[in-house]
């Protein structure tokens, strides 16, 4: 089964959780890691799993297009944010999805950028193989929080092992 990582990152550390995740999925998927600017907007019906992950901005969602000429990582997110993929996403087959996102670890502010994208996902008629799952950061630009790359490869582990169960028992369901 292959298995793609899309992301949104503006600091580097939602790119580092989706690639801890990647590693995670690849000794049981053919996974690839695709940054959302250069992502695919259809996607063959060989790709079982979708994995989608952006940083919370704005109490929850990421934005339709994503950073600016301000972002301080050379590899920053610039053209197409997650949001504006997931409105031209189509795919071949049914692939089902997980989505996960970074927040600041102060304050807990409300929102998510994970949940956000999972409702969407769900009211296109996607099944999700788990929760959405947030990974925190320190500050805005970083880094990530001690374990936080740990647990990044725990959840992609997790996530292999339910994507290669039979649908009817990997499906979270609709939010």
């Amino acid at each position: 089964m292959q298995a793609v990582v899309i992301y949104e990152s503006m600091f580097g550390n939602t790119r580092e959780i989706a690639e801890r995740v990647a590693e995670a999925l690849a000794p049981r998927l053919d996974v690839t890691v695709e940054e959302v600017g250069h992502a695919p907007r259809s996607l063959d019906e060989d790709v079982g799993l979708v994995v989608l992950g952006g940083p919370t901005r704005a109490l929850g969602s990421t934005r339709r297009s994503a950073g600016t000429s301000s972002a301080t990582d050379p590899l920053a997110s610039l053209g197409t944010g997650l949001r504006g993929w997931l409105d031209g996403f189509v795919a071949a087959g049914v692939p089902r999805f997980a989505t996960f996102d970074t927040r600041l670890d102060r304050p807990r502010l409300p929102g998510s950028a994970a949940e956000a994208a999972a409702a969407r996902l769900c009211e296109l008629g996607f099944g999700l193989v788990a929760e959405p799952e947030t990974f925190w950061v320190r500050n805005t630009v970083g880094p990530l929080c001690p374990d936080e790359a740990d647990r990044a490869r725990q959840w992609g582990d997790s996530l292999a092992r339910t994507a290669t169960l039979p649908a009817d028992d990997a499906t979270v369901g609709a939010r």
